[in-house]
């Protein structure tokens, strides 16, 4: 069974940081590159953060970049976010995505919440 699974969301204070993870299962996880998503009440969805198969490349949207950092590890099949100096503007829902584009596969986790409040 394919499955995605975030975890790490939470409340935390502005300039705090978190951790999230995207734990993989039931496909094989180091062929597709991941993203995270996320999604603020009443807007759209946003990419906030790619890596490549492999781990070789990665990007951000302009407004996390500095902040956040994602990285993999094909050993345990897992993604993280790391987010350091939050603002309020970073709250929302975040989303891990993996994408094995190739075959035309695509999964998406059921997202985990983020809320940057004092």
């Amino acid at each position: 069974q394919v499955q995605l699974v975030e975890s790490g969301g939470g409340l935390v204070q502005p300039g705090g940081s978190l951790r999230l993870s995207c734990a993989a299962s039931g496909f094989v996880f180091r062929r597709y590159a991941v993203s995270w998503y996320r999604q603020a009440l009443g807007q759209e969805r946003e990419l906030v953060a790619f890596i490549s198969s492999g781990g070789g490349s990665t990007n951000y949207a302009t407004s996390v970049k500095g902040r956040f950092t994602i990285s993999m590890d094909n050993v345990k099949n897992t993604a993280t976010l790391q987010m350091n100096s939050l603002k309020p503007e970073d709250t929302a829902v975040y989303y891990c995505n993996a994408v094995w584009a190739a075959a035309g596969m695509d999964y998406w986790g059921k997202g985990t919440l983020v809320t940057v409040s004092s």
